[in-house]
């Protein structure tokens, strides 16, 4: 996790540690997404994600409270897998774990201490609700591709825009909707893990040697 004792940080000066720190967060957040990554291979079962997610947001512990950068793990975890736990069919375990952490989420974002201030971060509180919109949205997300446009192309989309305005007309954002955590398509089916050829190698025919 990115909190470590603070011993690990002596000798250190602020912009070191908060390089080393912002390291750590991400190979953390990529391990989230690799075990994410196994559950859609099929190499995690429903019952042992759900277990992971349940454990993450310590769902049996009531008032103790996972720290932040654990938060951030589960929700990029359920980004990741969400779609696919939900509604794989045969595996109600997948679901109600599901149910059960996006409930223990929406209680984390409002809890308070005992001053009146919220435990989690206005950054987190964010995270947790963009979470449960989604799923609330079946899962649905908006992704904004970013690329460099002229100042020709940025005239072109305010003139489009004042226009939509005038007409009432919805214009194209430049976003394209993806499922958050749906498996891909390259990915292999339930029930077939090694993926759609049954884990076979192809055979490709390669140049043929002649014997000299």
């Amino acid at each position: 996790p990115p909190d470590q004792p603070q011993e690990e940080w002596e000798g250190l000066d602020q912009e070191e540690v908060d390089f080393r720190k912002q390291q750590r967060k991400a190979r953390t957040l990529a391990n989230m997404k690799f075990i994410g990554h196994l559950f859609l291979r099929g190499l995690l079962t429903p019952k042992i994600i759900s277990q992971v997610i349940q454990d993450l947001a310590m769902c049996d512990a009531g008032d103790t409270l996972p720290g932040e950068h654990v938060v951030e793990c589960i929700c990029e975890l359920l980004n990741s897998i969400g779609y696919t736990l939900e509604n794989m069919e045969g595996m109600p375990a997948g679901k109600k774990a599901l149910t059960q952490v996006c409930g223990r989420l929406k209680d984390l974002k409002g809890r308070k201490d005992r001053n009146g201030r919220n435990v989690y971060s206005k950054r987190i509180q964010f995270q947790i609700q963009d979470l449960i919109d989604t799923r609330a949205a079946g899962w649905t997300k908006k992704v904004f591709k970013k690329a460099p446009k002229t100042k020709e192309e940025i005239r072109i989309e305010q003139d489009r825009d004042i226009r939509a305005q005038v007409t009432g007309k919805p214009t194209n954002d430049g976003a394209s909707q993806v499922i958050a955590g749906a498996r891909p398509t390259y990915m292999a089916a339930p029930g077939n893990p090694a993926g759609g050829d049954g884990g076979n190698w192809q055979e490709v025919s390669g140049p043929r040697v002649g014997r000299r």
